[in-house]
Order: structure tokens, then C-alpha cells, then sequence
């Protein structure tokens, strides 16, 4: 991810702007990863609301109802 992150700030927009969109994918992945091991854990969907900084509803309507194995 690091090379990614020197790669947005490329002098080429439009490389810069594939580096973003990559980026912006990986930590999406990264995100629904680190949502689902905390519902396992018994985390409340407003305390993961919270810490994203987003409504419970939100957050739920993102992750909610996705089953997959960890």
C-alpha cells in the first residue's frame, strides 16, 4: 500500500488518480474485513458506526447481512 500511496502523488494526474482509485479499493477490502472480525466479536453496529464516523444505519446497510468467513 505504501507504493501506492508515493504513487498518488505522481506528477501524471492520471497515474495519480489510478493510485487513488487502487488505494481506495484496498481499503474498502481492508474496512468490510475489520467490520465483519468485530461483529464476531460482539461489536455493536453503533459502536462501529461510531468509530467510522457514519450513522448506524449506514454502517449496518454497507455490511449488514454479508455472511463470508473471515
Amino acid at each position: 500500500m505504501g507504493a501506492l500511496v508515493a504513487q498518488s502523488e505522481d506528477e501524471d494526474p492520471l497515474r495519480a488518480l489510478r493510485a487513488v482509485a487502487r488505494l481506495r479499493r484496498e481499503v474498502d477490502q481492508k474496512e468490510a474485513v475489520i467490520v465483519r472480525r468485530a461483529r464476531n466479536r460482539g461489536v455493536s453496529w453503533a459502536a462501529i458506526a461510531a468509530v467510522l464516523g457514519v450513522s448506524r444505519q449506514a454502517v449496518h446497510q454497507k455490511y449488514g447481512g454479508r455472511r463470508r468467513e473471515a
